[in-house]
């Protein structure tokens, strides 16, 4: 089965090419089944893909499958070939097997769109680039996916590019947000890559790791591991670059919930697991990469917290994760970093997919102060929202309990007051986790004519997300000790963990974070439903911060102030000014004096026989005179 791992990229590939060339021959279901068909066979590759490795020993795990030759240029090569290891696989397994789901549910939610058949080309390139990104076996492979998924993401998130609103004005300029901003991040992945290679001599993922080592100074590792860095705040939405992702709210939801659960965003967490060798040599930007990790996911769920937004919560709430993401694979915890991507990968995208029930049942309205009382109208609905919404709080014994707290006890051995910090989010996180469940679904309505035209979604959009429940309430025996240790599993990929924590401690820390869970959903269920007064107190005790947090700490005004407002403004000088009066004036000059020439010359070419006669008697003198003095 390993050997045919190639058909992991070709069938999303196919899926593409056949409904872009063939779509318009067939039904909207047609297109939609064969579009979410490939993806699930992709996913079944990789089911086979899990067992050949599971039938390996563990040192037998990492296997390069070569494809073809891509570039050879003298010293330089770099081959078109996979990588299977149990991370590549794993990142597979999430990519096919939710992005699969994500398909399925996109049938009904974009049923009526008159591009339904662009949609889910679009859909399947996305997974495609993502598969390219994960299993290619060197730095060039992965940036070609990279860039792949950058350019999914602008196509998808501005996909309604003929729409505007007051939240995002208009949607075209959404995808334009998302991909200029990783370009910047882009850069540095690029820059790293052209210090490999001119340091190593090589772009493969195992010739580096191998030499890297015993050829790369400490100062040359922590320059490289920075500009990965950037690379990763620009994808995975992280200080200062995360501020595409609440924009990217303004794509179709299938695509909100593919982006944040998925693809794009996880990309920068899984190239750090990937090329954890080089941030071992590197500490220093590893230290940075966690503290960056921690203040995101602290600034982005205060945020979160005031959002109206149904969508906008759960995006704030993916960059605070992220946050949790990076802060773990920061501190060396790489195992961990990806089992709360793979969880957060289930709850989030059924959290999103729920948002979009909402969303598809008030016929677009997305304003929780509108709703209330929607748990009675749309039951199943409501019943999927919590069962991800306590996910997201860390809910004891669900999946994000156990994947969240492993990085918080891997934080808590590098440095306490990060791990502080951490839990302090966490505490946030259950807030606005459970309002957006009290706030949108208990309570009397706020708009009854909403209320009375709300409905349940059909089961095409409903039956994928049972799916995703029933993950994100057992996503936890994922790394449980003698269950199945998905950190024993991926010991091939990122090495041994680093940090090896008492019993006593670990239980100790479980308990604080579960306590800290349950206190958040008791200050949500105080303030949101039964409004006790000295719940109330402390948001009133917090007001002079909410403006504050509603502006989002104005960094997208500062951006626009110092960034955006600037080059506009030189724009319209080099339009106004440089253009006109250096280019054009530049253009004009010479053409004017050609003209002045030219109408010199015309006074010479009169046609008449005494000038022409003149002229050759005064060229005859000066040759003569040129002939006798020179």
């Amino acid at each position: 089965m390993l050997q045919l791992a190639w058909l992991l990229l070709a069938f999303p590939a196919a899926g593409a090419l056949i409904n872009t060339f063939l779509g318009s021959r067939f039904s909207k279901p047609t297109i939609g089944w064969i579009a979410s068909g490939t993806v699930a066979a992709s996913f079944v590759v990789s089911l086979g893909l899990l067992l050949g490795l599971l039938g390996l020993p563990g040192e037998e795990r990492v296997i390069t499958l070569p494809l073809w030759d891509w570039i050879t240029i003298g010293d330089f090569r770099a081959p078109t070939a996979l990588l299977i290891d149990p991370l590549s696989v794993t990142m597979a397994l999430v990519v096919t097997g939710v992005g699969a789901l994500i398909h399925v549910y996109a049938i009904g939610y974009m049923f009526d769109d008159e591009r339904f058949q662009r949609f889910f080309v679009y859909l399947n390139f996305f997974v495609f680039a993502m598969l390219i990104l994960v299993m290619s076996d060197n730095f060039l492979g992965m940036y070609v996916g990279w860039e792949g998924v950058g350019l999914a993401s602008y196509l998808l998130i501005g996909f309604w590019f003929d729409k505007r609103d007051d939240t995002y004005g208009y949607y075209a300029d959404a995808g334009k947000k998302a991909f200029l901003v990783n370009r910047v991040g882009d850069f540095g992945m690029a820059l790293a890559i052209m210090i490999l290679w001119t340091s190593l001599g090589s772009v493969t993922f195992l010739d580096v790791f191998q030499a890297a080592p015993a050829s790369l100074s400490s100062g040359v590792a922590t320059a490289i591991a920075l500009l990965l860095l950037l690379a990763a705040t620009g994808k995975s939405a992280q200080i200062p670059l995360y501020v595409w992702l609440p924009d990217a709210m303004a794509g179709p939801t299938p695509v909100s919930a593919l982006i944040h659960a998925a693809t794009m965003v996880t990309a920068g967490i899984y190239m750090i697991a990937r090329t954890h060798v080089l941030w071992e040599l590197g500490p220093s930007a590893a230290n940075l990469a966690a503290w960056i990790g921690g203040l995101t996911a602290l600034m982005a769920a205060s945020i979160a917290l005031v959002q109206v937004d149904l969508k906008k919560i759960l995006a704030y709430s993916t960059i605070s994760q992220l946050g949790y993401m990076v802060m773990g694979v920061g501190v060396g915890a790489y195992a961990f970093g990806i089992f709360h991507l793979i969880t957060h990968a289930f709850f989030k995208a059924l959290l999103f997919l729920a948002a979009g029930n909402v969303m598809h049942g008030l016929h677009g309205e997305l304003d929780i102060r509108k709703m209330g009382g929607l748990r009675e109208k749309m039951p199943t609905t409501y019943r999927l929202f919590l069962i991800g919404a306590l996910a997201l709080a860390g809910f004891p014994l669900m999946s994000g309990f156990f994947s969240k707290d492993g990085i918080l006890l891997n934080v808590f051995g590098h440095s306490p007051l990060l791990y502080a910090i951490g839990l302090f989010t966490a505490l946030l996180t259950a807030v606005y986790s459970f309002r957006a469940v009290f706030v949108p679904f208990w309570g009397q309505p706020r708009d009854k004519h909403l209320h009375e035209h709300a409905h349940e979604s059909p089961p095409i959009m409903t039956r994928p997300l049972w799916v995703l429940a029933i993950l994100a309430i057992v996503g936890g025996v994922l790394n449980l000790p003698f269950v199945l240790t998905l950190e024993r599993w991926l010991e091939p990929a990122v090495g041994e963990p680093s940090f090896h924590p008492s019993l006593a401690l670990e239980v100790s820390l479980l308990l604080v974070s579960a306590v800290v869970a349950l206190a958040g959903i008791y200050l949500a269920y105080a303030r949101y439903v039964k409004e006790i007064g000295w719940a109330r107190r402390l948001q009133n005790a917090l007001g002079p911060l909410q403006p504050l947090v509603e502006h989002k700490y104005y960094v997208d005004e500062f951006y626009d102030a110092a960034i955006v407002q600037p080059l506009k403004a030189l724009a319209r000088w080099f339009a106004e000014v440089f253009d006109p009066g250096i280019i054009d004036g530049s253009v004009h000059l010479i053409g004017r004096a050609n003209l002045a020439a030219g109408e010199r010359l015309r006074r010479l070419h009169n046609g008449l026989v005494p000038t022409y006669a003149l002229s050759i008697f005064v060229g005859v003198v000066v040759l003569v005179m040129y002939l006798v003095f020179g």
